[in-house]
């Protein structure tokens, strides 16, 4: 999507160790017209998928989950990284690593919120290694549901976790997709 990577080149800041901050316009401080353009593309990718709830993880997943779950018409719902005291007993749960954090969550998500019924679209910020989403992934299956697919804002193609996804099978459509990055620079796959 040549709107999300002209905000990336201007805006992005390539951090050492693999870290892309877009934070400008992303996910700290976010531009919802871009997001908006986002949510549009994602529901032209995924049309005729019968998607009937978006599913992400807390918390930079939110955003971008919540203007697609507007533009497809369905209910969003984040996984939460710890169980708090609001949220009901009958959970689904598992190991999620991040790679931005270095730490590991148990991420957990309400039985009430996901079935057998339900046709998900995951949707997050970035696709590093793919941690976060075979643990959507899993989640969503532990609850019986169908992943149709995943929608990501950026994909750092480099560290493999998308085409591992895909050599399983997993449909993932990526707006902009990473090829490499160095300390002061970045290429975008063509």
């Amino acid at each position: 999507m040549k709107l999300l990577e002209d905000r990336i080149l201007s805006e992005g800041k390539v951090k050492p160790g693999g870290i892309l901050k877009v934070d400008s316009f992303l996910n700290h401080q976010m531009d919802p017209e871009l997001l908006f353009e986002m949510a549009q593309e994602l529901k032209r990718l995924y049309e005729g998928e019968g998607v009937n709830k978006i599913f992400t993880i807390e918390a930079s997943g939110i955003a971008i989950a919540i203007l697609a779950g507007y533009v497809f018409d369905c209910p969003v719902v984040f996984a939460k990284k710890s169980k708090t005291k609001n949220i009901s007993d009958e959970l689904y749960s598992v190991e999620v690593e991040s790679f931005t954090h270095g730490n590991t969550n148990t991420v957990v998500v309400s039985k009430e919120y996901l079935g057998p019924q339900d046709r998900v679209l995951i949707v997050d910020d970035f696709l590093a290694t793919g941690a976060a989403l075979v643990g959507l992934k899993n989640l969503v299956e532990q609850a019986g549901g169908t992943v149709v697919g995943a929608g990501i804002a950026i994909e750092k193609e480099f560290q493999g976790g998308g085409n591992l996804l895909r050599a399983q099978g997993m449909r993932i459509e990526s707006l902009a997709k990473i090829a490499s990055m160095s300390d002061d620079s970045l290429e975008f796959c063509r």
